[in-house]
């Protein structure tokens, strides 16, 4: 898989994404029932997640955990967990839970999917991708996210927080600054598939 790292900044210690999501979108006109048409060109890991996402083709897992664990995981200090971003859609089987989990099996590091809590948006709230600013997302996020302590044995560890489409980083700060609060953590990294 072809990659083209970025180092992603926020309020955690260091972070990366693998490629920019979409090259090149070229607009193409309505369909016959009105719906905007594009010409889209991603990158292979923006291609691979758009089939995961959007396609429900789950062999795009493999490829995707394997390039993160290959190029962005080597650039971190020694992990102890890895967590899943909380999904903003439900679906029976979450993409980025289902990377988590083959990244986990390829570094042998557990994921813990259920230390962050999210509570549901307020009602008649906007959803995320509908705020066109990151301080009107920030806002939103706003005591959203809190940490179930699933961690029984003793110590501290490294956390690395995984996403898949990195935007303006608003809702991985806001749970970053939670896992910033709970004892069990010592740093937090951040890897996404993509950038925006």
């Amino acid at each position: 898989m072809q990659i083209q790292l970025k180092q992603i900044f926020g309020n955690w210690d260091d972070g990366y994404a693998l490629h920019k999501h979409t090259l090149n979108s070229v607009y193409l006109g309505d369909d016959a029932n009105g719906h905007p048409q594009f010409n889209t060109t991603r990158s292979e890991p923006g291609e691979a997640l758009y089939k995961l996402k959007y396609r429900a083709d789950w062999s795009q897992v493999a490829p995707i955990a394997a390039a993160i664990h290959a190029n962005l995981l080597p650039r971190f200090p020694e992990l102890g967990l890895i967590i899943p971003m909380p999904a903003s859609n439900v679906r029976a089987r979450q993409p980025v839970e289902e990377i988590a989990n083959e990244l986990s099996r390829l570094a042998n590091i557990p994921v813990f999917a259920n230390i962050i809590v999210k509570a549901p948006a307020p009602q008649g709230a906007l959803q995320l991708k509908n705020l066109n600013t990151k301080a009107e997302k920030v806002a939103a996020l706003e005591g959203r996210f809190t940490i179930n302590p699933a961690i029984t044995s003793e110590g501290r560890w490294n956390a690395l927080l995984l996403d898949d489409l990195f935007d303006t980083g608003a809702t991985m700060e806001a749970v970053c600054a939670a896992l910033r609060a709970y004892p069990k953590i010592a740093g937090v990294f951040a890897a996404a598939v993509t950038w925006k």
